[in-house]
């Protein structure tokens, strides 16, 4: 059999006997060595195949192709020859800081693939002609019969040929987080991944019980190996800001080489020298040339990056930090990110009606009551009984310490902290049982244990017998299975006939609300049913109703879910008011993605709709499934993702293809995941956010940041940085262009006009240093404005600098270089010297762009409205540039290079007053 024919078969649908006879293999015997080598040979190692690392010295190179770095090296050619060399110094500073950052950045964007290795088992243990034996997983071939334990990692696709209480952590793949049951029974052929229940995917952990399998799949062909292969091919889209600055890398070349050739054509023809013009030309083409846009945004993005850090964001690349804040859509994970990655009891009925648990989770009906003020009726009623069973018939532990509020996994009963220890279900009924008052301790010390039977999937459900003044058997497990069992059910007043319809739809509302149901119920014993040695299993067996029990008395049924975390709704609702749409995209069951998305208002369509008395919705939220993707073609699901804000139960395939649908729509998607199934999404998306407690390195290695504490109200946070960071991109920009344009205007309009050129070509490169050397980097550090999130999200094609500023970069330029001019011209009439005139028409833009850097700091804002203490560095700078420019006024050697002179006071009067 070839391996087009292997993957061709649904492994999961045949029968254990089917799969060994169509792989050629034996249960009891495994493959022969011969075969195994055969295979081997036909099939290649069982590994994930890696491309090579693109050398480095490539990766070097290709930081220096962007047209705005070209400029700078030309920039920085031409200032060595005029012997500029503080210039060239700074240019090559940025030149160099670019190019390693950018390398950086490439060398991190391949190592997501090499990271899947680690995933792959080093050994397994096989059957190889009858002999047990641990081979390196490498090794493995179809038909292998491998075996399985707690602890182990599955070696490689596997089709299950028996399993004893299996369970393995299959989160990386799907993203649950309880370890799935597996079962060696067929399944429907149309099963997703997540559905497999018959296999054992390679990567994934064994977390209980014991197995055998027969490899199906290995290296390449397995669903690892298939998400190796999405990220392989899937290159990692230029984020916005790459996009918006190379088309404005483009501009500025091309303004640059035009305004250049016309000042020096014109220049020419009105009679100066081609040597001056050409040196002029030149530095009018350094001083253009905003060289200092990338270490200002380099600046403005670190800045970023540390602000982010505060608030529990941790970037991995700077472009994230701006990318952030043009997201549109936001892809967001349930399980730990909009919820808290713990089960919570949030709501319980028994005959007397529907109760809340209360606190941090938001009654299901103001009608309802908590089940804190039942319980405190008594502890005879049904609510209390129910609880007792949930902690007596329970698995699980709680540890006090003064020190578990410090732990990461604490959780918090009032100022009291207690670290849990088992199954998350299990934990969640103990922490009931403590939010209600009850204590653990005391409840299983007044019960004493006599025997108990556990869960299993074939059972479906676990019980204890407790001695309380005699044997009482107390069970839980699924609403129709105990159900089955239970003849009466408990009220405030004593036993009655059991309501078996009206349970079952209380059971079924739950449900459909996506909680997790289970039913409670007890049965006193008599004396004579506890064995004499109570602690003989087997004699147990022998004991009525200790096998299958039944009579039992129905105390109530309790509904858990994962809660949403505390703040998200608002994140959410911060999230649409800046025109930010969140879907949310997970491997979970469609029932519980729905309840989750309706609590917090994720959906538009049923935003308003209401809760009944059990926490159900009058209105069915609208979802898509994995399996509906699945059919879709690709316009089908571009319509689809403009409406859906809830997928479920989605393959790893599947959220890359709605992440690529959204993207086509021209939306900025921000996706956030932690398992081995979300790094394609990861990588494709325009930023990939991982959850630093749970992600696995192949999340963290495609992501572009992670979040210290998983939280989505984070993610919010960090859209508003990156707000901040793009704002103050923006405002250097416009700070340098408006001030490159007044060159470029008052050069052309001297020798337009017939003037002497009013700044030698030295005067043009001191302008470029004095007026941006510090400036435009200080605008970087702009706090930013309040209402930076309640702004919709800028269109991808929306330039560094929109229509508006353009217009106000013309306007503020050209009036920086007619009031300089016309105080050039005024000089020359009152009759100052030749370096004077030049002294004052220089000093009047060095002025005028020290204010204009106020005026910069923000678009919304006018210079009056602003507190300049609120960006001292700004504050510092500007005083400093005007500081250093007095002086070179005054000092021989800088008179003589910039050939200027000082002035008197009238001339200082009408500069004020201009700028």
């Amino acid at each position: 059999m070839g391996l087009t024919e292997l993957t061709a078969v649904d492994w999961h649908a045949l029968s254990p006997r089917e799969t060994l006879e169509r792989l050629e293999s034996d249960a009891s015997a495994g493959l022969s060595d011969a075969l195994a080598a055969q295979r081997r040979e036909t099939f290649g190692p069982n590994a994930l195949e890696t491309s090579p690392p693109v050398a480095a010295l490539t990766l070097l190179l290709r930081q220096f192709t962007s047209p705005l770095i070209l400029i700078l090296l030309v920039a920085t050619g031409v200032t060595l020859l005029l012997r500029e060399f503080a210039d060239a110094a700074v240019i090559v500073a940025v030149l160099i800081l670019n190019a390693v950052i950018g390398f950086t950045q490439e060398q991190r964007a391949d190592r997501s693939v090499h990271a899947l290795m680690s995933l792959a088992a080093p050994h397994a243990t096989v059957l190889r002609a009858r002999v047990r034996k641990r081979l390196d997983a490498r090794e493995l071939v179809p038909g292998d019969v491998v075996l399985l334990e707690a602890g182990d990692r599955v070696p490689a696709d596997l089709r299950l040929l028996s399993a004893s209480e299996l369970r393995i952590d299959e989160s990386l793949l799907t993203g649950e987080s309880a370890p799935a049951h597996k079962s060696p029974d067929a399944v429907d052929s149309r099963a997703l991944d997540a559905d497999r229940t018959s296999i054992g995917h390679m990567g994934t952990a064994v977390a209980a019980g014991r197995g055998t399998g027969v490899v199906v799949a290995t290296g390449a062909a397995t669903v690892l190996g298939g998400i190796a292969a999405q990220m392989s091919v899937q290159e990692r889209p230029p984020t916005p800001l790459q996009q918006r600055m190379h088309r404005f890398a483009n501009l500025i070349a091309v303004a640059v080489l035009i305004s250049t050739a016309v000042a020096f054509g014109l220049g020419v023809a009105l009679g100066e020298s081609a040597s001056t013009m050409f040196l002029t030309a030149v530095a009018l083409a350094v001083a253009v040339v905003p060289e200092g846009l990338p270490v200002a945004f380099t600046i403005a993005m670190a800045l970023g990056v540390r602000r982010m850090a505060r608030r529990n964001v941790i970037v991995r690349t700077l472009p994230a930090v701006e990318t952030l804040g043009s997201t549109t859509v936001i892809g967001s994970d349930k399980t730990g990110t909009l919820t808290q990655n713990r089960m919570t009891v949030v709501a319980a009925w028994t005959a007397d009606g529907w109760f809340h648990l209360g606190e941090d989770v938001e009654a299901p009906d103001a009608a309802s009551e908590s089940m804190a003020e039942q319980v405190g009726m008594g502890r005879r009623d049904p609510m209390t009984a129910t609880l007792r069973t949930g902690v007596l018939a329970n698995a699980a532990d709680v540890r006090r310490s003064d020190k578990a509020a410090e732990a990461d996994d604490a959780r918090h009963i009032g100022e009291r902290g207690y670290v849990s220890v088992g199954d998350p279900t299990e934990t969640a009924l103990l922490e009931a049982a403590m939010r209600c008052g009850l204590s653990v301790d005391d409840v299983r010390s007044g019960s004493p244990l006599l025997h108990d039977v556990p869960f299993s999937s074939a059972r479906r459900h676990s019980y204890v017998i407790v001695d309380e003044a005699g044997p009482v058997l107390r069970l839980k497990g699924a609403p129709e299975e105990v159900l089955s069992r239970c003849t009466r059910m408990a009220t405030p007043d004593g036993d009655v006939a059991l309501d078996a319809d009206a349970a079952l739809a209380a059971a079924e509302r739950m449900a459909a609300r996506g909680l997790r149901v289970l039913a409670m119920a007890a049965r006193r014993l008599p004396e004579g049913d506890v064995p004499a040695a109570p602690d003989d299993a087997a004699a147990w067996r022998s004991v009525s109703h200790a096998e299958d029990p039944q009579g039992l008395m129905l105390t109530g049924l309790v509904g858990m879910q994962d809660p949403p975390r505390p703040g998200v709704r608002d994140a959410v609702a911060r999230c649409a008011a800046a025109g930010i749409r969140v879907v949310m995209i997970t491997g979970d069951h469609p029932a519980t993605a729905a309840a989750i998305a309706h609590d917090l208002r994720i959906s538009r369509t049923n935003g308003n709709s209401d809760g009944n008395s059990d926490g159900s919705t009058s209105e069915a939220m609208p979802v898509v499934t994995g399996a509906e993707v699945e059919v879709m073609s690709d316009e089908e699901l571009a319509r689809k993702v403009a409406v859906t804000h809830v997928f479920a139960r989605v393959a790893p395939e599947h959220k890359l293809r709605i992440v690529l649908a959204l993207q086509g729509q021209g939306e900025v998607v921000a996706v956030t995941g932690d398992g081995v199934n979300d790094a394609p999404a990861l990588k494709a998306a325009d930023i990939g956010v991982a959850m630093s407690r749970v992600a696995t390195d192949v999340a963290r290695e495609a992501s572009d940041m992670v979040l210290t504490d998983d939280d989505f109200v984070s993610i919010v946070a960090a859209v508003e940085e990156g707000r901040v960071v793009f704002d103050n991109v923006r405002k250097v920009t416009y700070f340098l262009l408006s001030t490159g344009s007044a060159s470029i205007v008052a050069i052309i309009g001297a020798i337009a006009a017939g003037l002497p050129l009013p700044y030698t070509p030295a005067a043009l490169l001191w302008l470029n240093v004095v007026t941006n050397g510090l400036q435009d980097v200080a605008l970087a550090f702009e706090p930013g404005d309040e209402d930076v999130l309640e702004r919709s999200p800028r269109a991808r094609s929306e330039g560094i600098v929109s229509r508006a500023l353009w217009a106000r970069t013309a306007l503020t330029g050209t009036a920086m270089a007619a009031g300089s001019l016309w105080l050039y011209v005024w000089a020359a009439e009152r009759g100052y010297a030749e370096d004077a005139q030049r002294g004052v028409a220089l000093t009047t833009f060095v002025v005028a762009m020290a204010l204009h850097a106020f005026s910069s700091r923000s678009v919304q804002r006018s210079i009056l409205h602003q507190d300049p203490r609120t960006n001292p560095f700004l504050l510092s700078a500007v005083i400093g540039a005007l500081v250093v420019h007095t002086a070179a006024l005054y000092w021989s050697p800088t008179q003589a290079l910039l050939r200027i002179a000082p002035f008197g006071a009238d001339a200082w009067s009408r500069m004020v007053a201009v700028a």
